[in-house]
């Protein structure tokens, strides 16, 4: 694929840039090192952040294609770029949640670290200016954010997302505690669903299986300190 070009950068969010590139079908993906928390109300940089999210990210993608499971990877480009499928985001916040942490916790009043009888799928409207609100089934439909047959093979994706990641994880010594991951739509292949965004300490929570030591954002959300060391830490497992 060396014969794709960079061009104009055509988005910009808090981890990542996405930059169009000379062929419609591909688009080029640059991690940051810029750090928010709790929708931009707080702002960081974590060190090196941007490389490990990358190769992190790429690395899972591989694992769960794998498995089965369709990914906009097609190809690192660099320690901070990745070439990958263009799609459209569905404009929601998938989450799976295994354990009790976080806003989960705080919603329902339960202690952080409780198993949950199964593991929850719930979903969050992708809107800053609302807060990114919860939203159910029949709202996304309602509202035209997605159809039902695609709600269907979102909540199956998820699922089977979750399933591939918690065996990987537990082979490292490593509880995966919840994720928010992203849905797209292939251009220019019939709409299809297909995983997009990223996998990383960013987007989910990881304990150490032994300590219940945190090794994702939350050392930044909650200034535990740490967070750089934390990051690199899940890296080398995952290299190993």
């Amino acid at each position: 694929m060396s014969s794709i070009q960079k061009l104009n950068q055509i988005y910009e969010g808090k981890a990542k840039k996405v930059f169009a590139t000379s062929s419609p079908d591909y688009y080029i993906v640059e991690y940051k090192d810029d750090a928010t928390a709790f929708n931009g109300l707080k702002h960081g940089t974590i060190t090196g952040k941007g490389i490990i999210n990358n190769k992190m990210s790429n690395a899972m993608f591989q694992l769960l294609e794998k498995n089965g499971v369709k990914t906009h990877f097609v190809e690192q480009l660099s320690d901070r770029e990745t070439l990958v499928k263009a799609v459209k985001i569905v404009p929601l916040e998938i989450i799976i949640r295994n354990i009790a942490a976080g806003s989960f916790s705080k919603r329902y009043g339960v202690e952080e670290g409780t198993q949950l009888k199964i593991s929850t799928l719930e979903y969050s409207l992708k809107n800053d200016e609302l807060n990114d609100p919860l939203i159910n089934d029949s709202h996304i439909i309602a509202l035209g954010v997605a159809t039902e047959q695609e709600l269907s093979q979102i909540s199956a994706m998820a699922y089977k997302i979750n399933d591939v990641l918690k065996n990987f994880f537990a082979g490292i010594g490593i509880k995966l505690i919840d994720f928010k991951i992203e849905a797209g739509r292939l251009i220019n292949n019939n709409n299809e669903i297909i995983l997009a965004d990223e996998i990383s300490p960013d987007t989910c929570r990881f304990w150490d299986a032994k300590t219940n030591e945190k090794l994702d954002k939350d050392r930044f959300r909650r200034d535990l300190g740490g967070v750089e060391e934390a990051y690199q830490e899940i890296f080398s497992r995952i290299n190993q």
